[in-house]
């Protein structure tokens, strides 16, 4: 294409944008009943063939039967982004820094791990059914509450009072023993 095409009136690029416009309506019907099964989102797919129109236009020129060409253009961008994405991994979250975040330090790791330690030692002191309980809701593999009733052999009705009694035990028993720290060096 050259300068000269660019001026002409009814040029290549008023052709263009006539069959983009003409084709609108039926790239993006097809985009978004294809855009399900592909996982992906309608306008990911319709701007897909919208580049492989536009490069076929500069290349090829028009297809002879453009609904048919835009038929098994978005359908082969579907299958192209279903197969990316299934291809695709996620990134293993990064490990922190311990030069750079604070959070990750050994000091850090050895105060999570004490705290972890005191409430342990607090959940088992607490009084009747409540050692159970908040053993069950502390749980790495967070149970139901219909799980920790029928493990603790309870109404699941009663789970929400009892929990909020024994949180309550649990919260006066941690306060008495991470108390606030006095001020030191100075005279009363």
């Amino acid at each position: 294409m050259t300068v000269a095409d660019t001026r002409l009136p009814y040029g290549p690029h008023r052709a263009a944008a006539a069959l983009v416009s003409a084709l609108s309506p039926l790239v993006s019907a097809e985009a978004t009943a294809e855009a399900g099964w592909a996982a992906a989102e309608p306008r990911d797919l319709e701007q897909a063939v919208w580049v492989r129109l536009l490069e076929r236009l500069a290349d090829a020129g028009p297809p002879s039967d453009t609904a048919r060409w835009v038929r098994s253009a978005v359908r082969a961008e579907a299958r192209r982004t279903r197969r990316t994405a299934a291809n695709e991994l996620p990134y293993a979250p990064e490990r922190p820094d311990p030069a750079t975040d604070p959070d990750a330090g050994p000091e850090h790791s050895a105060l999570r791990a004490e705290w972890r330690r005191t409430l342990r030692s607090a959940v088992v002191r607490t009084p009747g059914r409540c050692p159970g309980l908040l053993t069950a809701m502390l749980s790495p593999k967070d149970p139901t509450y219909r799980e920790i009733a029928g493990e603790l052999a309870i109404s699941q009705g009663s789970l929400g009072p009892m929990r909020s009694r024994c949180l309550g035990c649990l919260r006066r028993m941690l306060a008495a023993e991470v108390a606030a720290p006095e001020q030191r060096g100075k005279e009363r």
